[in-house]
């Protein structure tokens, strides 16, 4: 069994219907199909920023809410997975090891890494070098595998 991790940007596609990343996330059995609590801190975050600076615009808030509301409604569809003391343990590691890093890439790392997961992004960069990690690109003409 492989084990498929999205990161922010890719669970971003795939809720707003990205038609590569819809296919090759349809391929994929649903065990096998994950993303990480962190993914779910950043769409949080994002739509908090939204909200705090619509202020009274009735229009910016509506679309702030909803765009909350469906992110909570669309969760529960994939499997999320934890920020657990072993995860925190690795990550501190590749902090250490990756210090120009993005601390949120490397936490979705460090879950992947805990779970014999593949991360799943088009921001290879952020990824590329980690000792033991695999990635691959579902928006890419041909998806690794």
């Amino acid at each position: 069994m492989s084990l498929y991790v999205l990161d922010t940007d890719h669970v971003s596609l795939l809720r707003h219907g990205h038609s590569r990343v819809v296919v090759r996330a349809a391929q994929v059995p649903a065990d096998e199909l994950a993303m990480t609590v962190i993914s779910i801190e950043e769409q949080v975050s994002g739509w908090y920023t939204v909200l705090r600076q619509a202020d009274k615009d009735i229009a910016r808030l509506a679309r702030a809410y909803d765009g909350l509301l469906e992110l909570f409604q669309w969760a529960p569809t994939i499997r999320v997975l934890p920020f657990n003391e072993p995860a925190l343990i690795r990550y501190f590691d590749l902090r250490r090891q990756f210090r120009t890093r993005g601390k949120l890439d490397l936490s979705i790392a460090a879950i992947a890494l805990e779970h014999g997961a593949k991360v799943v992004t088009r921001n290879s960069a952020d990824f590329e070098g980690i000792p033991g990690l695999e990635i691959e690109d579902w928006t890419a003409d041909v998806a690794a595998g």
